[in-house]
C-alpha cells in the first residue's frame, strides 16, 4: 500500500501537493560519523554487508538523522558475482578486487544460480529493517545492472572506462553476451527476493552505461534491463523499479521505454529537458549535483531551485544525479532538505 509512504505515491505516480519525497543515494556511509563508528567493527566491507546487525543499523542512521522519505537497503552491488561463486574482497583504500572472468573456462567455473543461502543475511537484513522502519517510510532494495557488475566481473576492479569489459564485449560478444544473461537471471531472482522479504521498491544501478556507443548500449544495457524488468513482473505484476542508466539525455529516453516504474536522473541531465521530452506522468528522480551538496550555501539553494522548477508538474523524487561524497558536511545535508522543505 502507497496511501500512507510519500515516496511510493510519486512512483504510482501522484504529483506531490508539496515538497517532493526525498532520499539521497549512498546515503548511509562515509559522510556521518556515526557509519565511520560502526564500519570500524567489521573485519571487512563484505563482512559489513553480511552482517544483519551492521546493514541494519547503518540503514537506519540516516532515517533518524534527517526522516528521509525512503531508506535504502544497506549493501553492494558484488554480492551478486560472489553468490555466483566469483572471489570478491575489498581492499581499504582500494575498492573491489576480484578474480577475472575473461575466458571460457573462467566463466565455467561461475555457478548457474545464485547461491541463496549466501545472500541469505541480506534478506534478513530487509525483514528486520520493516519491521523497524517508521510507517512513513519506504524500503528501497537494490541491484547492479548486468552492464555494470560485469565490468567489474571482467577487470577484476573498477576502471576509468569499463575498457576490459568493453574489450571482451567486441572480441567475443557470444561469452559476454553469456555473462549478461547468467547476470540477468541473477538479478531477477535477486530481486524478487528482495520483494519477498519486505521491500517496496527496487532500483537497477547501471553506473557505467554512459561509456557506451549507440548500438552497445542499446545490446548491453537496454536490453537486459527490459529483460529484468520483463522477468521479475512475471514474478511480483506490479513491482516498482527505479532505472538508473547514468548516461545522457538520449540514453534516458531510449531507457523510458524499457517499463520501468521511474528514471533516475544522472547529474547533467537538464531537469527542464526531461519534463518536456520523457513520457507524461513518469516518476523521476534526482538530480542534485553531490559537489553541489558539498559546496553548500546559495550555490545549493539554487541547485535545489532549478531542480523543482524544472520538474515542477512531474511525479519526482528528490535526490542527487550519483551518491553522496564521503566529505560532504553534515550541515549541508540539512541546509538542503530545509530548501526542499521550505525551512528556508
Amino acid at each position: 500500500m502507497s496511501a500512507d509512504k510519500p515516496f511510493l505515491r510519486v512512483l504510482d505516480g501522484a504529483v506531490a501537493s508539496g515538497p517532493p519525497p526525498v532520499w539521497l543515494m549512498r546515503q548511509a556511509g562515509r559522510y556521518l560519523p556515526e557509519y565511520r563508528a560502526i564500519r570500524a567493527t567489521a573485519p571487512s566491507f563484505l563482512d559489513f554487508c553480511y552482517t544483519p546487525r551492521l546493514a541494519v543499523e547503518a540503514t537506519l542512521q540516516p532515517i533518524r538523522r534527517f526522516g528521509f522519505d525512503a531508506a535504502i537497503l544497506f549493501s553492494d552491488i558484488l554480492v551478486v558475482p560472489d553468490a555466483l561463486g566469483q572471489a570478491v574482497s575489498f581492499e581499504t583504500g582500494h575498492g573491489p578486487r576480484l578474480e577475472p572472468v575473461t575466458s571460457e573456462s573462467d566463466f565455467a567455473a561461475l555457478r548457474t544460480t545464485l547461491d541463496l543461502d549466501r545472500l541469505a543475511p541480506v534478506f534478513e537484513t530487509i525483514a528486520t529493517l520493516k519491521a523497524l522502519l517508521p510507517r512513513e517510510t519506504a524500503l528501497i532494495g537494490f541491484c547492479g545492472a548486468p552492464w555494470t557488475v560485469a565490468s567489474y566481473m571482467v577487470a577484476g576492479r573498477g576502471t576509468p572506462d569499463q575498457g576490459p569489459a568493453r574489450r571482451l564485449a567486441y572480441a567475443d560478444p557470444a561469452l559476454f553476451g553469456r555473462m549478461i544473461d547468467r547476470l540477468v537471471e541473477a538479478s531477477i531472482t535477486y530481486l524478487d527476493r528482495q520483494f519477498e522479504a519486505g521491500v517496496d521498491a527496487v532500483q537497477v544501478f547501471d553506473s557505467w552505461a554512459g561509456v557506451l556507443p549507440v548500438g552497445e548500449y542499446e545490446t548491453w544495457c537496454l536490453e537486459p534491463l527490459r529483460a529484468i524488468v520483463t522477468g521479475l513482473r512475471r514474478l511480483r505484476p506490479g513491482a516498482r523499479i527505479i532505472g538508473f542508466p547514468r548516461a545522457g539525455a538520449s540514453q534516458i529516453l531510449a531507457a523510458s521505454r524499457t517499463g520501468v516504474t521511474a528514471l533516475s536522473l544522472d547529474t547533467p541531465v537538464d531537469p527542464a529537458w526531461a519534463n518536456a521530452a520523457l513520457p507524461p506522468g513518469l516518476p523521476v528522480q534526482g538530480n542534485l549535483d553531490p559537489l553541489a551538496l558539498i559546496a553548500g550555501g546559495a550555490a545549493l539553494d539554487r541547485a535545489v531551485d532549478r531542480i523543482r522548477e524544472g520538474l515542477a508538474g512531474r511525479p519526482h523524487v528528490f535526490n542527487l544525479g550519483h551518491g553522496i561524497l564521503p566529505e560532504t558536511p553534515v550541515p549541508h545535508v540539512e541546509r538542503m532538505l530545509s530548501r526542499l522543505r521550505g525551512g528556508a
